[in-house]
C-alpha cells in the first residue's frame, strides 16, 4: 500500500526518512550531512520520484524509488 507522504505527521515523516538514510548500506561512504540527505529524500517524495510503502502484514514502512515500485501498485496506473 502506498502512503502519501503529506498525510503523515511531520515528525513521523522526519523519523521515517532519517531511519532510511541512516540504515547500514545506504550511505556507501557518502559523507553528506544527515540534514542534506533528509532534504533530498523529502524533495524526491514531493516530486513523486520516491514513495512510501506500507506492508500491513509486517507492519513495516519503507521508502522506494518510484521506478522500483511494481507498476500495478502505482495509483496512476
Amino acid at each position: 500500500m502506498i502512503i502519501p507522504y503529506d498525510q503523515l505527521e511531520p515528525d513521523t515523516l522526519t523519523r521515517l526518512i532519517e531511519d532510511f538514510v541512516t540504515r547500514d548500506g545506504t550511505d556507501n561512504g557518502d559523507e553528506t550531512p544527515l540534514q542534506t540527505r533528509v532534504l533530498r529524500v523529502r524533495q524526491a517524495l514531493a516530486k513523486g520520484q520516491a514513495l512510501i510503502l506500507f506492508d500491513p502484514e509486517s507492519q513495516q514502512c519503507q521508502l522506494m524509488a518510484r521506478h522500483d515500485v511494481p507498476r500495478e501498485w502505482l495509483p496512476d496506473q
